[in-house]
């Protein structure tokens, strides 16, 4: 890997990436004036997503900033943005049969799809405050219509509305959090921070601490922690489910890239937030642990798993260190393949008549689907942390770090909140292979984009489990550029 090079010059070639993506959404949106866009828009944005990470694959190896420290290209970013790539390119693979059942499919929504995945490789391509805060936009506003895809559905209606307010309300903070810090600091390059950190913290302590007091709650909104939840469950039920299958992981992942540049690196000397860290994991984890128990509908559930997941990530910013960031990493890969196949099989129940994937629908599965059942367990199991899938390393390897770092305790409640959660997710199986259903179990229909699906993430569920070690190094290498 070469060293770190920073640029005053606009080179073109370091935002190839988002480029294509940027390029690919103008022309399907240039195609719904025409007839040929329903039979064109999909193949244009999978070529898209092809080629974004192909140009992201290269940059692997380099070490360099540029358009005057905007814009930074390391391992780091690079890791982040092929997981984004990939969450995307499953999802569409997801929607299309999806949408053609629901009566929802137009092309616009592959354009929103590659828009939102451009902002957060922009988020996880940058170290400057601003910059994280554009490319925030840029995903947020296409999520909002998103949500709200589904127009003659109320719930869907309510999801953009709920989600749009909530995200208003979220990018308030985080202007008036950047505000303070470039008060404090005269800067928003995370870069320069770190290097004048001392005696930042020391002339402008209020302003520092008040700016990333007001990050953290920003960030919080958006990664789903409590308490500022409460917009999760609503919205991931309303929306279309692939596109909940896409809230789940993608904006997620994102972000805690942002997270893990701000807090990990540029903030890494506040000894206080660690603390505050600390406990907003505890009340991430147990809070949404709690509220899934008691769920009825298997969406509605895997919403409040993904905020007690959010919470086991968290853990990671409360230890800190290069080893607590990498295991995070993990992880997210980990999560995004699992959750975002667990959503898939929602989907696929939702597609038959009149369904809405509650536990009792799901009664009589494992007759009729015995491999999309055994699918759906394996998904369940990593969710839960069962070995050898790669849920249970991804607990292991950041426990690991909190064990290390001396936070016992935050262990011992993560360990038991895991506990907990096996109860909700094996509630699943158990209803799938074992409850009686009265008369038959309706079909549903297998596409090729739905198999493609659920093979790239049962697959790398298990195969990541059976060989962590090298997700992990990759996921090392990533933090080294940074940390």
């Amino acid at each position: 890997m070469t060293d770190y090079v920073s640029t005053l010059s606009i080179d073109l070639s370091l935002i190839g990436p988002e480029l294509a993506l940027l390029i690919a959404a103008s022309v399907i949106l240039l195609l719904v004036f025409t007839r040929r866009a329903d039979r064109f828009a999909s193949t244009i944005a999978l070529l898209g997503l092809v080629i974004s990470m192909v140009l992201t694959a290269r940059q692997w190896d380099v070490r360099i900033g540029g358009f005057s420290g905007m814009v930074t290209v390391d391992q780091f970013a690079v890791l982040f943005k092929l997981l984004f790539a990939v969450a995307s390119t499953l999802t569409l693979l997801l929607a299309q049969r999806y949408f053609q059942v629901k009566h929802i499919a137009r092309p616009e929504f592959l354009a929103l799809l590659l828009v939102s995945t451009m902002g957060m490789m922009v988020m996880a391509g940058t170290t400057d405050l601003i910059v994280i805060f554009l490319g925030l936009e840029i995903m947020s506003l296409p999520l909002y219509v998103m949500a709200g895809f589904n127009r003659r559905s109320l719930e869907s209606n309510e999801a953009g509305i709920k989600y749009f307010i909530m995200g208003a309300f979220a990018t308030g903070f985080l202007l008036m959090g950047i505000a303070f810090i470039y008060g404090a600091s005269e800067t928003t390059d995370l870069r320069r921070i770190v290097t004048d950190f001392s005696y930042i913290s020391t002339n402008a302590r209020l302003y520092l601490y008040a700016g990333s007091a007001l990050l953290m709650v920003g960030f919080g909104f958006k990664v789903g922690a409590v308490p500022f939840h409460s917009w999760v469950p609503d919205v991931y039920q309303g929306a279309p489910t692939p596109v909940t299958a896409f809230f789940s992981v993608a904006p997620k992942a994102a972000g805690f890239a942002a997270l893990l540049r701000i807090f990990a690196y540029g903030m890494k000397d506040m000894g206080v937030v660690s603390d505050i860290w600390w406990v907003l994991a505890v009340l991430t984890m147990t809070v949404g642990n709690i509220l899934a128990l008691r769920q009825d509908n298997v969406k509605r559930m895997l919403a409040y798993s993904s905020i007690a997941h959010a919470g086991y990530m968290l853990v990671a910013l409360a230890v800190g260190g290069a080893e607590a960031a990498s295991a995070v990493i993990f992880y997210l890969i980990g999560y995004t393949l699992f959750n975002l196949g667990g959503f898939t099989v929602v989907a696929l129940l939702e597609t038959r008549a009149g369904s809405r994937a509650d536990f009792s629908e799901m009664a009589g599965m494992g007759k009729a689907h015995p491999y999309l059942t055994a699918t759906l367990a394996l998904f369940m199991f990593s969710l839960a942390g069962f070995p050898p899938t790669v849920g249970f390393f991804g607990k292991f390897y950041l426990f690991s770090a909190a064990v290390k770092g001396g936070f016992i305790w935050l262990t011992v409640i993560g360990v038991m909140n895991s506990f907990v959660s096996v109860y909700y997710y094996l509630k699943v199986v158990k209803v799938s292979y074992f409850d009686q259903i009265e008369g038959r179990f309706v079909p549903a229909p297998l596409s090729a984009g739905v198999l493609i699906v659920l093979l790239v993430t049962a697959v790398g569920t298990l195969g990541f489990g059976l060989f962590p070690d090298t997700v992990l190094e990759i996921a090392r290498r990533a933090v080294l550029a940074f940390v």
